[in-house]
């Protein structure tokens, strides 16, 4: 894999060639992320753009080759690298996986979800995104929280010829700080349509800012059960939504979590007539298997 830094028209990017197994637009429409949406009109194959870290960037890719727009190799190196997973080798999870797993539906998944990536996504920004997606489509998620960003969220500034890899989805500005939703209240939050999770929304920022939520503490803690049941004990969280934030949030790759799409999945293929599957049966890298079942399912289905 060749990684070098180029510019387009005066922006920044970084191109890596010859990266295998890596899919944006798999990683992008797994249901992992809420800030990423096609780029329309897009000179690639597959673009996606949004916004991470409080910086705007686009991932585009044709074939084997990556170009990630409105990054330097610096900032490559220092973020998005890690972001992306780009230096896990996902044929060796599969092959993980699979040895924890001996099951025809999973090979399959694992096939057909080849160059799935899971982002490591800011711990803070991931559990309130969650929290919205309770009992939520995601465009409507989407939504929400594009609006949520638009009011008080820093604008980000964007020159001439990186709006050329824009998504017209995007608000152009950065997940809020917890301050800043703090002083929305709830009735605030509840006016920009998250309904119910207002109060949920507003007891995680309420605990993050006291120190009664340490992300960091969760991020250390090695118990998976104890880094679930410190999540729920935020006003709203139950396992589902703890399990994702820290699949998503806080690298904890043997979070399973647990929706109807994998109730469905477990009834289905592992003859789990009470619809449950837990993380044992998958091993150290269950959320890995998770994506792979959720999205074989999901999409799958849909083409047949």
């Amino acid at each position: 894999m060749k990684v070098t830094e180029i510019f387009c028209g005066g922006c920044p990017c970084v191109k890596i060639e010859g990266i295998q197994n890596f899919d944006i637009g798999k990683i992008f429409d797994c249901g992992q992320c809420f800030r990423f949406d096609a780029v329309e009109n897009s000179e690639h194959e597959k673009e996606f753009s949004g916004v991470a870290f409080g910086r705007l960037v686009s991932f585009a890719q044709d074939g084997d080759t990556v170009l990630i727009y409105g990054s330097t190799l610096e900032d490559y190196e220092h973020l998005w690298k890690r972001y992306l997973d780009i230096e896990r080798d996902y044929d060796a999870v599969g092959a993980d996986i699979l040895l924890c797993c001996d099951n025809e539906a999973l090979k399959a998944a694992v096939e057909y979800g080849k160059g799935i990536r899971i982002l490591a996504q800011e711990p803070f920004e991931c559990v309130i995104s969650f929290i919205i997606s309770q009992n939520n489509n995601i465009p409507r998620i989407k939504k929400i929280i594009e609006a949520l960003c638009a009011k008080c969220g820093k604008p980000i500034d964007v020159s001439n010829e990186m709006r050329k890899h824009i998504s017209s989805k995007s608000s152009l500005c950065a997940f809020p700080e917890a301050d800043a939703l703090y002083a929305l209240g709830v009735e605030g939050l509840f006016e920009l349509k998250t309904g119910f999770r207002a109060k949920y929304i507003y007891d995680a920022v309420s605990r993050t800012l006291d120190g009664g939520l340490s992300f960091d503490e969760i991020t250390s803690e090695s118990d998976i059960e104890k880094a679930i049941e410190a999540l729920c004990s935020v006003k709203g969280i139950g396992r589902k939504v703890a399990s994702c934030a820290l699949l998503f949030g806080f690298g904890k790759y043997n979070a399973f979590p647990v929706d109807v799409w994998m109730k469905r999945v477990a009834v289905k293929y592992f003859g789990d007539e009470d619809e449950n599957l837990s993380w044992q049966r998958f091993g150290a890298y269950a959320g890995i298997a998770q994506q792979y079942l959720f999205y074989y399912e999901r999409y799958r289905s849909t083409q047949e």
